[in-house]
């Protein structure tokens, strides 16, 4: 189945603040003399207040560059970490078209790609419930789950969670004996050993009926089978439902 601006502002703006308050000051004074400015018809404070006022002037430019740089800076970041989010990728025709072939038009792919590490393209999908006041449990539930397999050009089943687990050999070793009328899905992608997955059965009224029964493609059987209880060493298949609690392979 789914990354500031500088406080440089207010902490410059209090000599700024203090800077102008003196050349206001300044100019009050009866002694100062005011002078012509040559660049325009107005007048400008001549001596140590037009060498504040200066002053001041430089801090206020200073400080919006500053402010200037640092927005441009954080815009720029934020574009670029915009660009390196990866998109999702899409979900091919085909897939959609096979997956509701197999469980009906209420049918949402869940995860497809290599999943089991063998070069070959396959999917999970299911009938997922939706959520309402009467389902509230945790995770993805679903009804009906199936794992499908490209080969040269055809989907074809591999495993078909319904109200038991089971493969073209059989049902699943831990497969409960008795009819499961959902089931909680989960899995976790392995660089090395591909998609695991985690099927607990449940009742939609909440109850759980049993732990997680672990699902791993198997490389020496080529086919999805469960695992025991420590996750590790895969289950045989069962002809019959008395028999799903295999031995160990």
């Amino acid at each position: 189945m789914r990354n500031r601006p500088s406080d440089s502002r207010s902490s410059m703006g209090k000599p700024l603040q203090k800077n102008s308050l003196a050349a206001n000051e300044a100019g009050a004074i009866p002694s100062l003399q005011r002078r012509a400015s040559p660049w325009s018809g107005c007048t400008e404070p001549s001596g140590k207040s037009g060498s504040s006022l200066r002053i001041s002037m430089s801090i206020l430019c200073i400080v919006c560059l500053m402010a200037g740089c640092g927005d441009e800076q954080h815009a720029t970041k934020s574009a670029s970490s915009a660009d390196a989010a990866p998109a999702k990728p899409a979900l091919p025709e085909d897939v959609q078209d096979a997956a509701e072939a197999l469980l009906g038009a209420e049918t949402q792919v869940i995860i497809f790609g290599d999943l089991a590490k063998t070069g070959k393209q396959q999917f999970v999908a299911a009938n997922v419930v939706p959520k309402t006041p009467t389902n509230n449990l945790p995770g993805t539930i679903v009804t009906r789950a199936v794992i499908a397999e490209n080969q040269d050009g055809k989907w074809m089943e591999l495993l078909r969670c319904d109200e038991y687990l089971k493969n073209s050999k059989g049902y699943l070793g831990q497969t409960p004996a008795k009819p499961v009328t959902g089931w909680r899905i989960q899995y976790e992608q392995d660089p090395v050993n591909g998609l695991q997955l985690y099927f607990t059965p449940v009742n939609l009224s909440g109850a759980e009926h049993a732990l997680p029964i672990g699902v791993r493609w198997n490389p020496a059987t080529k086919r999805y089978q469960s695992l025991d209880r420590s996750y590790e060493k895969f289950l045989m298949e069962a002809s019959s439902l008395e028999n799903a609690r295999s031995t160990l392979r």
